[in-house]
């Protein structure tokens, strides 16, 4: 049942992904961000109610430094998912598990100080090697569908990605000190709420129409629901390989998310961007594989 949950959960992220493209020309990413977030809290605040959960913390900053990451891949992804094809987008905000091993590479070349007996940093070079591959797939993926206008849209989705990991493993620090999920995600759409808020400041209202706002109750509803699943599954997955199977299904999402596109918005992706994208996706089952005995658990937006 625990891998049941988190295709769900792959499924609705995809879904949210449909309307956020569909309402991305009526309203700018920060309105976006700003209605996901209402209507996230709204529907934490019913599920804390029906769990009995408070959502008072003792740990505030851990949750403001959990929503500013958050929300910065948040309005990253949206805005990527605005301006690429749909499977791109995604594939892009799911490199988070290449960048979480390229993050513990680092901290290992980081600490390792040479001795006379230890010339060489204790790397994990299969890990090392996802990580070439997952960049190569990136470099396939984008180079048939990325264009001048879309440049910028590409660096976002990676930047996304990259910020997703640092939310990730916020998230396993947030569960560790005992945060249930209902209040972790609250502050997060509190987080975003704030955020968007802030840029509506900036950009303005988008008018609504009678039709254009039916797009934004789905965003907020499906993320909610996405999320709730996520929750579901880890919580199911008993033993660390059920684990290892929840954290590589979430690449559903990338499967779900190009067949969206296809049938949606017509997104036309070359078989070199098809290359590129199965490559990611096997670098980042690969990277979750190869760090699980490093470190346990798993996280997303």
């Amino acid at each position: 049942m625990h891998a049941l949950w988190m295709v769900l959960a792959a499924f609705f992220f995809a879904s949210m992904g449909v309307c956020i493209k569909a309402a991305s020309p009526y309203f700018t990413s920060g309105e976006l961000v700003f209605y996901r977030g209402v209507i996230g809290m709204g529907m934490m605040v019913w599920l804390a109610r029906r769990q009995n959960i408070s959502l008072k913390t003792q740990y505030p900053g851990m949750h403001a430094w959990r929503s500013l990451i958050g929300v910065t891949s948040l309005g990253a992804w949206f805005y990527a998912i605005a301006h690429l094809p749909l499977a791109t987008a995604m594939t892009l905000n799911y490199m988070s598990s290449v960048w979480v091993a390229v993050f513990l590479v680092g901290a290992t070349l980081w600490n390792w100080r040479p001795t006379a007996t230890d010339t060489r940093p204790p790397l994990q070079y299969p890990l090392v090697a996802t990580i070439v591959v997952g960049f190569l797939g990136v470099i396939l993926m984008l180079r048939p569908n990325i264009n001048e206008n879309q440049a910028f849209a590409g660096v976002l989705g990676l930047m996304s990605g990259m910020a997703a990991a640092f939310a990730y493993m916020q998230v396993v620090a947030l569960s560790r000190i005992g945060e249930p999920e209902t209040r972790t995600v609250f502050y997060f759409a509190l987080g975003s709420a704030v955020a968007g808020g802030a840029g509506m400041l900036v950009t303005g209202v988008s008018p609504w129409s009678d039709w254009n706002m039916l797009w934004i109750v789905p965003i907020g509803v499906f993320a909610s629901i996405a999320q709730l699943c996520l929750t579901k599954a880890y919580a199911q997955a008993k033993t660390s390989r059920e684990t290892l199977v929840v954290a590589n299904l979430q690449y559903s999402g990338i499967i779900f998310g190009a067949f969206s596109g296809l049938i949606f918005f017509g997104d036309h992706i070359p078989l070199m961007g098809w290359v590129g994208m199965l490559l990611i996706i096997g670098s980042g089952i690969a990277a979750t594989v190869l760090r699980t005995g490093r470190t346990p658990g798993d996280g997303s937006h």
